[in-house]
């Protein structure tokens, strides 16, 4: 029996899809496009990602001696929580720039007596397991076994001559591929290639077709949700809490919640010291199970040292709307003794709005003394705490 390793690529930006999103929220909603989008492989079905749905179908098809999924290094961490949630057994891989350089980096974690690679991508959302199955019945046949669509329309080809193409001699070619990994190597010294089949051709290899599936159409733009008919995200509602001390000792001033604040004293940190958007930060991260600040930004780290809290935070925002949430709300205390903090409140809650990417209305920040009590009281620190409210995002209303 030869062996056969899954790979599935997810570690692409989604830019054609986003950028879809956008166009959306403008022309049928009336309103400014958002900025902070998901990725096509975590919009939500249900509760899980795109990419775990594709995941397990793809792994339930064959008894693979190897699994591979690849990722950009930020989403690492989260998708291991998800395969060790859901008992799924995937190495984890770094993606690269270009689809290739993802593939190559998948093939290099896997063990050499592999003979053949089953490769796919998460936008390949809808895959019937009876293709899976016509593409492995023809293993050892060829180089590289390959699914493909006949084209129904005329063709014509158009550079600085006009000319007709034979539609019957033209395929659409689709993923999951076959391929033999020892030539699929071969192909990648000769240069990139969109796909297996077309780097291995062009070496010499043999490539066989199968008869490909409309349902196995690659999910490109925010319409083509329409055709899959996918169940739509689930509409739960998660919440976060966070906590945050620093120590104050005298200083020149302090910031809190982005703003800068003239004062006789400064918090001791690693970084700027904002307690309020580092509780912030915790919030999130927690809501979602995505660990703690200091795992992200670790005072060990001399790149966050002096670091801008207003950045980590937009690190943070930045991940958890790309993996597929939505920030509601969020409610901030911050105990302090001294500095009086009323008249900044204002000011660090249209701050917070834009950091988070949601209306200040949606923002309340609230400031108050321990009546002299405790660390606070005798202000040798301040302690923030910080909850917040996120959804999945809710693609379904932009069809």
């Amino acid at each position: 029996m030869s062996k056969i390793a899954l790979i599935l690529l997810a570690a692409g930006e989604s830019r054609r899809f986003k950028d879809s999103i956008q166009d959306s929220t403008q022309n049928h909603l009336n309103q400014n496009a958002v900025t902070k989008l998901p990725k096509k492989q975590w919009i939500r079905i249900g509760e899980i990602p795109l990419w775990l749905k594709v995941a397990k179908e793809l792994q339930a098809v064959y008894p693979f001696c190897d699994s591979v999924l690849s990722a950009t290094e930020f989403e690492i961490p989260y998708m291991q929580k998800y395969l060790d949630s859901f008992n799924l057994h995937f190495k984890l891989s770094r993606g690269g720039t270009t689809r290739q350089e993802s593939l190559k980096n998948a093939i290099d974690t896997l063990d050499s007596t592999i003979e053949f690679v089953f490769v796919s991508d998460v936008a390949r959302c809808n895959i019937p397991a009876l293709l899976s199955t016509r593409i492995l019945q023809k293993i050892d046949a060829y180089d590289c076994v390959v699914p493909y669509l006949n084209i129904q329309d005329t063709i014509a080809y158009d550079d600085s001559v006009l000319e007709y193409l034979k539609r019957e001699h033209l395929k659409i070619i689709q993923t999951p591929q076959l391929s033999r990994l020892s030539m699929l190597k071969k192909a990648f010294k000769q240069g990139d290639f969109t796909d297996e089949s077309s780097g291995i051709y062009a070496i010499g290899g043999n490539i066989g077709f199968v008869k490909g599936e409309q349902t196995a159409r690659k999910l490109t733009f925010l319409q083509d949700l329409e055709y899959f008919k996918l169940p739509y995200p689930s509409n739960q509602t998660l919440v976060g809490m966070g906590g945050d001390i620093h120590a104050l000792t005298s200083g020149d001033g302090i910031v809190l919640g982005g703003i800068p604040i003239a004062c006789p004293y400064k918090l001791l940190a690693h970084s700027d010291g904002d307690v309020c958007l580092h509780a912030l930060c915790d919030a999130i991260l927690g809501a979602i199970g995505a660990g703690d600040i200091g795992e992200w930004f670790p005072d060990s780290d001399s790149n966050y040292k002096g670091a801008d809290s207003k950045k980590l935070l937009e690190k943070v925002v930045d991940f958890v709307y790309s993996v597929g949430y939505s920030l509601k709300q969020a409610d901030v205390t911050i105990f302090a003794q001294k500095p009086k903090l009323s008249p900044f409140k204002n000011a660090m809650e249209s701050q917070i709005a834009q950091l988070l990417g949601i209306p200040k209305f949606k923002v309340n920040v609230k400031a108050t003394t321990t009546e002299k009590l405790g660390f606070v009281g005798r202000e040798e620190g301040v302690f923030v705490q910080a909850n917040v409210a996120l959804e999945y995002f809710n693609w379904k209303n932009l069809l």
